[in-house]
């Protein structure tokens, strides 16, 4: 690794582009054609925003740019390096240049919904986390609720977070959101009993809940939620997504959650609300969620996966105490629990106030690439579920769909379509738009392909 090094910038005010876009260009290229190496550390903001003579938040602004693309990797307390390229860069001395081999095919952007953007971390603090967790012991018997002190931890982000009253007592850890609907199937499910379940909505509840011999029912949804007017009487569980309704985007108003609720009492169903991306809003405030009006009628699943990463596993349900204890019995009864070392870890992750500072640094991410999905696309087709999450939905014309999915991979860009998310009849049609896992250069790249394509195909 070197020391910091003397970057020979020039922007110039006079240039229509500003300032920052100058910046994080220069060292793009920079770092492509091997002015700067891997493992190089640049300057700190403080000192090239002096050479430059610019603001500082110019400089910070095209560093963390140059973060969310994977360009730059930062180490607390070390300062700033050009990041490990996954594309060799160009040598900066060489006497020969072998022939190249044929160039490999495009990249592909991937832009389908539900995975997170997970090179953007505190390695510090995940090594950190990781020896804590080693300082736990081997048990022969986990407690099937969780580790006692990430329960406290959990009922204290959820205040936090959401808004929500609760105490460990009310808290069982899980593996993720699919682990959570299992335990609850397991819990208030049986052969034959009828489960509802958003259509669209997300597939991996249809196939728990089927799997645990429930009857899946399929629960019609607008453009803000699922349709309390028409839900059938003898449902013994509804799942449902109120913060941004998955694939949709919409969320559930607070007239309509009353209703459901109302819905709930009088029927006796259980709602098992899945909380999966509320942590990331954008132009509205957060609504509460429907376990704080409801405590008797609702669990609510939450989970690490789109916040954090999916490879972490670590999940939470969200009960009445007694329900919870019902719970825990039973996922003891089939050995089922979640590993006490990533508990611990995650614990740490909390404890130290690491996760909060990640979930913000991530809304200020996914925020610059919505911001880019509605610029490019909003002019092309109707935008659905943009104030929230990591996903939007592009409404297009039945048969326009399949042709801008094919010519869309041709040219390098993975999407998906509402298509596979509908129980039955297919009512809305449309593209599902993830933009959690590509890079904000790749999502501009990628919208800019679709808008051609929707525009084209359209005409």
């Amino acid at each position: 690794m070197r020391t910091s090094v003397d970057l020979p910038v020039s922007l110039s005010r006079d240039a229509a582009e500003p300032l920052t876009a100058q910046l994080a260009d220069w060292l793009r290229r920079a770092m492509l054609d091997g002015a700067l190496a891997p493992g190089e550390r640049l300057p700190s903001t403080r000192a090239l925003a002096a050479q430059l003579e610019v603001s500082r938040t110019v400089v910070t602004e095209a560093y963390q740019q140059l973060y969310a693309e994977g360009w730059l990797d930062g180490r607390h307390g070390s300062g700033t390096f050009v990041a490990d390229m996954e594309a060799p860069t160009r040598p900066r001395e060489r006497a020969y240049v072998p022939t190249p081999p044929p160039a490999p095919p495009a990249a592909q952007i991937i832009l389908t919904a539900g995975e997170p953007w997970v090179r953007d971390y505190d390695r510090a603090a995940w090594k950190r986390a990781w020896r804590k967790a080693a300082d736990l012991p081997p048990r022969a018997a986990p407690d099937p609720h969780g580790l006692p002190r990430l329960r406290e931890l959990l009922a204290d982000h959820l205040r936090r977070a959401r808004g929500i009253a609760v105490g460990p007592e009310n808290i069982l850890v899980t593996r993720g959101t699919g682990n959570g609907l299992d335990l609850c199937a397991l819990a208030l499910l049986g052969a034959g009993a009828r489960a509802g379940v958003e259509d669209p909505g997300y597939h991996v509840a249809r196939t728990v809940f089927a799997a645990r011999g429930a009857e899946v029912v399929p629960c019609p949804v607008d453009e803000d939620g699922v349709i309390v007017d028409g839900l059938p009487g003898d449902l013994r569980v509804l799942y449902t997504t109120p913060a941004h309704q998955y694939p949709l985007g919409g969320r559930l108003p607070i007239p309509r959650r009353e209703r459901l609720l109302a819905w709930a009492r009088s029927t006796g169903a259980t709602i098992v609300e899945d909380d999966y991306d509320a942590e990331f809003r954008y132009d509205v405030a957060p609504l509460p969620a429907l376990y704080g009006l409801d405590p008797s009628r609702v669990v609510l699943l939450g989970t690490l996966s789109k916040t954090l990463a999916p490879d972490v596993g670590v999940g939470w349900l969200v009960g009445d105490p007694e329900l919870v204890t019902r719970i825990a019995d039973l996922r003891r009864a089939v050995a089922d629990r979640t590993s006490g070392p990533v508990q611990q870890a995650v614990a740490t992750l909390l404890e130290r106030g690491d996760l909060d500072r990640h979930l913000r640094r991530m809304r200020l991410e996914y925020a610059r690439r919505r911001a880019v999905v509605v610029e490019l696309l909003a002019p092309v087709c109707r935008l659905h579920g943009d104030t929230a999450g990591m996903h939007v939905l592009a409404e297009l014309p039945a048969e326009v769909v399949p042709t801008v999915v094919e010519r869309a991979r041709e040219r390098g860009v993975l999407l998906d379509s509402t298509e596979r998310h509908h129980h039955g009849r297919e009512r809305l049609h449309g593209l599902v738009i993830g933009y959690g896992s590509a890079s904000l250069a790749d999502v501009r790249r990628a919208c800019r392909i679709l808008a051609d394509l929707i525009k084209n195909a359209s005409g």
